[in-house]
Formats: C-alpha cells, structure tokens, sequence
C-alpha cells in the first residue's frame, strides 16, 4: 500500500515539475505575414511625368482664360503626347490598377488631340471639359500625391445653363470658361465657380 501512495506521488510531483518547464519555456511569437497593399507610393519617375501632364494642363486652362485658342491648341497637342508618354508601368500597383490607367491616358491623349480639331472656343471648351473629367478620374485611380489638385465647378460654363470642370493647383477660382474677354461679362465672372473636390493623397 505504501508503494502504491509513494508511486502515485511521484507521478503528481513529475507531473507538477513538467507543468513548470512547460511555462517556463518562451513561447515563440506566431510570425504575421504582412500582404502587400494595393498600391503603394509611386516612383519618382511617374510623379515627374505626372507633374508635367498637370503642368500642361494648366497652359491649356490659362490660355482658354485668356481666349486664346493658338495657345490652347499648342498646350493641348504637348499634353496629348505627355499623356502618351506617362510611364503607368513604373507604378506601384495591380495591374487591374495598371490597366485602369492606360485606358484613361489614352481617353486623356485622344481628346486632347480632338481639340486641336475643334472649331470655335466653345466647342474647345466642351472638349476641354471632356479632358477635364479623364485626367481627374486618372488622377484619383493612381493616388497621385505630387500636389494638391482642386477640382472646381463653372455653373454656368455652357449657354449659361450647363456645368462645366476644371482642375487646379490652387483653390483660386479663375474660370476658364467664362473666361476674362467674354463679349457680355467680359471679366466680371472670372471668379464664378466653386472648389467641388479636393486629390490629396500626400496625406
């Protein structure tokens, strides 16, 4: 009987000591894999082409507030080739991603040529507010965060009863398509529209 009490101790002593060096031992940390996000921030490369997309887009909209349409056609027709040019492959990316914006670039790249073809600064503007709508769009679907673009609304852009889109560096509202030589306003409705949107992914 006594055997039998002595060996039932040992068992519970063994036991307790296993117990103890189970928790002693350190506890490896379970190993979280990370996916990749995305998109990530784009290359220097694509920010720079991006940039001077935008920098040619604004000639254009400075020169349809001017009214000057040799200016506008000459500004549109770099931009068409920028839009062309625009290096979408060195994105960080998906290539649905990818994709998305090739297709806008080219809607970009041939509406800009299309403008050039316009006759009239009104058929140019309605061209312009095509563009407009491409190179917001693709601004948005690859998060370009070289600057803050603003997008802004004319009310009145179109015989006075249609809305139009422009885009800009700043918040300042100087409205290409009403523009500051109008035949009735002339440049009283130069400041006519409203900041609608803001692309800020710098943030």
């Amino acid at each position: 009987m006594k055997k039998f009490i002595l060996l039932i101790l040992a068992f519970v002593v063994v036991g307790i000591l296993g117990y103890k060096l189970l928790l002693d031992k350190p506890v490896k940390p379970i190993e979280i894999k990370e996916h990749p996000l995305t998109i990530g921030k784009n290359s220097t490369q694509f920010d720079t082409a991006f940039a001077g997309l935008l920098t040619q887009y604004y000639t254009l909209k400075d020169a349809l507030v001017d009214w000057d349409t040799a200016r506008a056609d000459q500004a549109a027709y770099t931009l068409g080739s920028k839009a062309d040019s625009l290096p979408v492959k060195t994105m960080k990316a998906d290539s649905s991603i990818i994709q998305t914006a090739q297709s806008l670039m080219a809607s970009v790249s041939s509406e800009a040529k299309a403008f050039t073809g316009e006759t009239g600064i009104e058929a140019r503007r309605r061209s312009f507010n095509m563009m407009t709508d491409y190179l917001y769009t693709l601004a948005n679907a690859v998060r370009y965060d070289g600057q803050i673009i603003y997008h802004i609304k004319c009310p009145m852009a179109f015989k006075e009863t249609e809305e139009g889109y422009w885009l800009s560096n700043t918040r300042q509202v100087v409205n290409p398509y009403l523009g500051n030589k109008h035949p009735v306003y002339k440049s009283k409705m130069l400041g006519c529209g409203e900041v609608t949107d803001s692309i800020d992914f710098a943030h």
